[in-house]
């Protein structure tokens, strides 16, 4: 992540600027994210993570390397390609596609300025507090979860 020493970016957004995401995006309420948020309030989550991740892959201020991360989890959100598609499995099959989107925007954190993510993001609430929610979710499952999921498939 950023220093908090790294000066502020103020951006203000005209409303006949405001993107058609966002407009959309204000018509749909999403449940606040509390402590302990259920995987339902996470994938609600995905749409917008989704946005946020093309839309820092085209904004100028962010580092070719960060794009790049982008887009390869944009594109994989967008892929009928999968680990689990949502075709056969239905919102479980969205899970692959949240710790994907999820290990991105942990990765893009490290290079990309805070306001730059937060003049993006088109969710409810702060931008950087979703992100670590999410990555937090992915971070247990892939440290707890998936290694006993690949012994079970192992033993058969």
């Amino acid at each position: 992540m950023a220093s908090a020493r790294e000066p502020l970016i103020e951006i203000e957004l005209n409303p006949r600027e405001e993107r058609f995401y966002d407009r959309l995006r204000a018509s749909v309420v999403v449940p606040r994210m509390g402590v302990g948020s259920s995987l339902a309030d996470l994938l609600l989550l995905l749409p917008d993570l989704a946005v946020l991740l093309f839309r820092l892959a085209r904004d100028p201020r962010v580092p070719i390397g960060a794009k790049l991360i982008a887009g390869l989890g944009v594109g994989y959100v967008l892929s009928p390609i999968e680990l689990l598609p949502e075709v056969i499995l239905g919102p479980i099959g969205l899970i692959d596609d949240l710790l994907v989107v999820g290990t991105a925007l942990s990765r893009l954190l490290k290079s990309v300025h805070p306001d730059v993510v937060r003049f993006h993001w088109a969710g409810q609430g702060d931008a950087l507090d979703a992100i670590h929610r999410v990555t937090e979710w992915t971070d247990e499952q892939v440290t707890s979860r998936l290694p006993e999921v690949l012994r079970r498939v192992v033993r058969g």
